[in-house]
């Protein structure tokens, strides 16, 4: 019988990404993809034909597609949450939407959120916001083992 209680996570990094292509028929979009390889890789792998000069795209964006919880989540979901917010998707995987509104999509798939504000960064407690949380939950808990019929009470 294994002793392994939890398989170990594979090396893939599952990663969000988003590009923009320098052809004026794409003005304005961006390509919203999803990947557990290198992002430069994925995207050239879009491109087959080498053309000289500069690259035909530009990467503008790579987001870990990594919950807190150790699960991931794919493009699909972030489509369906620009979608929901109103973004214009004329084809595929192609949005019209700035850098922030994608940001805010990705945020509120990570944290299963609506986030209806559309913030686009995530900032933990600060440590005296932390210590007030724990002190509340400590009381409540000990308060209803202590007065199982009184409602507990606290500022």
């Amino acid at each position: 019988m294994s002793e392994q209680f939890f398989p170990q996570r594979p090396a893939s990094q599952p990663t969000i990404y988003a590009y923009e292509d320098t052809h004026p028929q794409y003005a304005g979009l961006l390509k919203v993809g999803y990947t557990t390889q290198d992002v430069q890789t994925r995207v050239a792998q879009q491109y087959p034909i080498l053309r000289p000069g500069a690259l035909p795209y530009r990467i503008v964006l790579e987001a870990s597609a990594m919950r807190r919880d150790g699960t991931s989540f794919t493009d699909r979901e972030v489509h369906r949450r620009l979608c929901q917010s109103g973004i214009h998707n004329p084809n595929g995987e192609w949005f019209a939407c700035s850098m922030q509104e994608l940001q805010a999509a990705i945020l509120a798939v990570r944290e299963r959120a609506m986030n209806n504000e559309n913030r686009s960064l995530n900032f933990a407690m600060r440590p005296e916001q932390a210590e007030a949380v724990a002190k509340t939950e400590a009381y409540f808990n000990s308060f209803r083992t202590e007065n199982v019929n009184k409602a507990p009470h606290f500022l």
